[in-house]
């Protein structure tokens, strides 16, 4: 859980760079967050919870992405490939499962080896 709530602090950093772990968990904690809501607003007849949340969200969506793209030494607008119907979500996929730079890079040292605080 600790995963996604420091995504959501860093709710419009669109520098530095994000491990996998980080993208992933957040990734999966998100899911999991609108898949309930969508029951919930299924049995209540309310939909209205599901949009609410994916609009809290798309801030922190988008900044931990550019990260994960900048931690594989990619520039943050090639987030934009995902707009290129079908092929560009996996290939953005594809960026955010592939290992990211061990050595410092242009967006900031490498998070693995960075202290814990």
């Amino acid at each position: 859980m600790n995963w996604y709530l420091d995504v959501i602090k860093k709710y419009a950093v669109f520098n530095g760079r994000a491990r996998r772990q980080e993208f992933w968990m957040f990734e999966l904690f998100n899911i999991i967050i609108a898949i309930v809501l969508a029951i919930i607003g299924v049995a209540l007849d309310f939909s209205l919870l599901s949009t609410i949340y994916s609009l809290a969200v798309f801030l922190p969506s988008l900044g931990v992405t550019v990260r994960r793209l900048h931690d594989t030494g990619r520039s943050g607008w090639w987030i934009l490939i995902g707009l290129v119907p079908i092929v560009g979500f996996i290939i953005l996929i594809v960026f955010a499962a592939t290992e990211g730079e061990q050595q410092q890079n242009a967006h900031g040292p490498n998070p693995k080896l960075a202290p814990a605080f």
